[in-house]
């Protein structure tokens, strides 16, 4: 009994000593985690560019041109949205300020606390100006960095990637190395797998959002699908943030209940498709991470490293389920973050879906 104790004990200081290293060195994990995630993304781009008999080191360069692309676009994408929808900045002012008249004349109404006394309680909990100027220029400073020494890291992990999959193997006892060589390969295949499966579910969000915003009558209905369909990169609450600021930009507008409720029926219709359609034969079980880790992981990735720890929490979750699958020690915590298992087979309609889509895209 001494012993379990002395046991579970070491554990939970081990734990301990993870989590405080991770925190602690997240300026330099952060990029190169996302580095590390991106380069399998486009590791079967630059094995297919070395295939055609173009060197390592330039295929390496034009998969980071092809991210560079894909972001861009993005940016382009959400830019050319947002000059849209500030030439309705007059009206959404406008609005705005009818609102913040509604509220305090409600707070004076109920709390006695007149108009001017509100604008000088919020003025003096205002930070200056300057400090805003001076911590928003360091924060872009610092993205611009980030992204600049996570362009490297992906460069260098693709050029170097046999190099690292040696030195992984060299690590594990040789009567081990085959069984280590299949979890390298599979938490590859996990995270391109989860990758590529989620940039098909924004795509399809996308589409599902433009429709369905535009039928309804919501105005920048595009711009509002763009940002519901980014948002899925952080798992359930993602969209339902995405479609809360379309209601109330769209309620800010002055918008109708109809239209309100038009926005809410559209976001449940999307998510019914999307939970029994599109995730079964998109994502795959593989990925699968039961909705309790779920949110514990993206609890505690922003607990750790803020808004990239939830950007990377599901696929670093995934690939540690991979590692726990192949370690007898470990397989335990794998089996309580994974999905649970069900004892009725799979529902026909999801293999006819699943086979329809691999001849289609596969």
């Amino acid at each position: 009994m001494i012993i379990s104790s002395i046991s579970i004990i070491k554990k939970l200081i081990i734990l301990f000593l993870v989590i405080a290293g991770l925190y602690f060195a997240k300026d330099f994990l952060i990029p190169l985690s996302i580095g590390a995630v991106l380069a399998t993304l486009l590791l079967p781009f630059s094995n297919w560019l070395e295939s055609k008999k173009i060197p390592r080191g330039l295929a390496a360069f034009c998969s980071v041109l092809v991210i560079i692309f894909l972001i861009g676009f993005v940016f382009a994408l959400i830019g050319w949205q947002v000059a849209e929808l500030t030439n309705d900045i007059t009206l959404i002012k406008e609005k705005a300020m009818e609102s913040i008249n509604r509220i305090q004349e409600f707070i004076f109404n109920h709390l006695g606390i007149s108009a001017e006394q509100q604008s000088q309680v919020l003025k003096d909990q205002q930070p200056s100006m300057n400090g805003i100027l001076s911590q928003l220029a360091g924060s872009t400073l610092s993205i611009f960095t980030s992204m600049i020494l996570v362009l490297v890291y992906i460069s260098f992990l693709l050029y170097y990637r046999r190099h690292i999959k040696q030195f992984i193997l060299q690590l594990s006892p040789i009567s081990e190395r085959a069984e280590m060589e299949q979890v390298v390969l599979n938490a590859t295949h996990v995270s391109q797998q989860y990758l590529l499966g989620l940039a098909k579910m924004i795509v399809c969000l996308w589409i599902m959002y433009s429709i369905g915003f535009s039928v309804v009558g919501v105005e920048s209905a595009i711009f509002f699908a763009i940002l519901c369909g980014l948002l899925e990169i952080v798992p359930y609450i993602g969209n339902i943030t995405g479609t809360t600021l379309t209601v109330f930009v769209a309620a800010v507008h002055g918008a109708s209940f109809p239209l309100l409720g038009g926005i809410v029926v559209t976001y449940a219709i999307v998510q019914l498709i999307q939970g029994w359609i599109l995730e079964p034969i998109i994502l795959g079980p593989q990925v699968k991470i039961n909705p309790l880790f779920t949110i514990i992981s993206l609890v505690m990735g922003e607990l750790i490293w803020g808004i990239p720890g939830i950007i990377l929490a599901i696929p670093l979750i995934a690939m540690f389920k991979i590692v726990c699958d192949h370690i007898d020690s470990l397989k335990p915590i794998g089996f309580l973050i994974g999905e649970l298992e069900t004892k009725k087979s799979e529902l026909s309609y999801v293999k006819k879906l699943k086979n329809w889509y691999k001849r289609k895209f596969n």
